[in-house]
């Protein structure tokens, strides 16, 4: 499968967000490291993962509701 990988600025663009909130208030409480971002190579640099970002932003939220984050970063609906 192909993602399409966003720099912070790019993704504030395409959700309408400030990129300080995705850094502050977004990033490790709703986008998840593994799921919504990974670190290429080990590094300081974020990439943002649109697909998996789109499909939770989409979910409905009773859906949502249930999501417990995994520590391995995927997400387990109960």
């Amino acid at each position: 499968m192909s993602f399409t990988y966003l720099t912070t600025d790019e993704l504030a663009e395409r959700i309408k967000y400030n990129p300080r909130t995705i850094r502050n208030d977004l990033k490790d409480s709703v986008l998840l490291e593994g799921r919504h971002y990974i670190r290429p190579f080990g590094q300081r640099k974020i990439l943002f993962i649109w697909e998996n970002i789109e499909e939770d932003m989409c979910k409905p939220s009773s859906e949502a509701a249930f999501a417990v984050p995994m520590a391995n970063g995927g997400v387990c609906y109960g």
